[in-house]
């Protein structure tokens, strides 16, 4: 891998994605719109003159010509439409974004020659509420918001380009991911809000009884599986998760603890859209890209800490 597009690389995942690719060696074109991401977190990787930035929405037709003169070997896509509360309230421009822009990155992709787009996925919301803990690739898939209709979607959209065009792909399947350079205020993120909040002294709001339950994942080990995706297997849906379950509770009394300070969260009504129970089985990528996740979440919730703090 030569050349790579990191579509949304100014957002929280894709630019520690931008910095992982910058070193190795990789000449890097991000496009991003910037509606939620911050060019200040491209900084250090534009410096290094392997970066380029050109400021764009997936769905504009411009992202052809934009890619075929870059010549990308792979393409990250990372773009989306995020928030699981807008999919609910406005399931038509969730769509064209998550949907709409797909296919555009897809066939900017083929016209430009692209050997394989990594796909970034949503472990939790394609699934929804299973019944199956920690859940397998084959699970049934019933998602409880637009957002995660759209993720399901497209693999069979990353499918067909592949059967009729010869494009191939990894579409990984994130649980919920955290780590330094989340936004406590413009991106999804819990463990970023409760940071926030907590270094602010502000009281963090926890939605629903807080029993529910997520996999947290570390954005290092996240960023890694997306480079193993990008030369390792093709054609597949991938887990990217722990395989542990956490309660919001739980992970509440983590940040705290790593804040160091003595604080009771406050509880409002849960959330329209937002499953009870999430935690991905994560051995098919280990037996796919000899991926595994590395960082214990009290190790990652103290690094995401000192990274705030500091």
């Amino acid at each position: 891998m030569d050349r790579a597009v990191v579509t949304g690389g100014a957002g929280f995942i894709g630019a520690n994605l931008v910095d992982r690719l910058v070193d190795d060696g990789v000449e890097v074109l991000v496009v991003d719109d910037l509606s939620t991401g911050h060019l200040a977190r491209l900084a250090h990787a534009r410096s290094t003159r392997r970066v380029t930035f050109h400021q764009l929405d997936v769905r504009d037709a411009a992202l052809r010509e934009l890619f075929r003169s870059f010549g990308p070997d792979v393409v990250f896509h990372l773009a989306a439409q995020i928030d699981v509360r807008r999919s609910v309230r406005d399931p038509v421009f969730d769509a064209e974004v998550n949907v709409g822009g797909l296919v555009n990155v897809l066939d900017a992709s083929r016209l430009a020659g692209v050997e394989r787009v990594v796909f970034a996925s949503s472990g939790g919301a394609r699934f929804g509420d299973v019944d199956q803990i920690p859940t397998p690739e084959d699970a049934p898939a019933r998602p409880e918001s637009p957002y995660g209709v759209s993720k399901l979607v497209a693999d069979d959209y990353l499918a067909y380009y592949r059967r009729a065009h010869g494009l191939d792909y990894v579409s990984l399947g994130f649980s919920n991911v955290y780590g330094p350079g989340q936004d406590p205020h413009g991106e999804a993120g819990v463990v970023a809000i409760f940071i926030g909040d907590l270094l602010a002294g502000r009281t963090p709001v926890i939605y629903g009884d807080g029993r529910q339950t997520r996999d947290f994942v570390f954005v290092e080990d996240v960023t890694d599986a997306c480079v193993r995706a990008a030369r390792i297997g093709g054609g597949e849906y991938l887990n990217i998760g722990t395989g542990e379950e956490t309660t919001i509770r739980e992970l509440f009394e983590l940040v705290r603890r790593a804040v160091g300070v003595d604080v009771e969260p406050r509880f409002a009504p849960p959330r329209p859209g937002e499953q009870r129970r999430s935690c991905l089985d994560p051995r098919r990528a280990a037996a796919a890209l000899g991926w595994e996740p590395w960082t214990p979440l009290a190790e990652g919730i103290a690094a995401t800490v000192a990274a705030f703090a500091g």
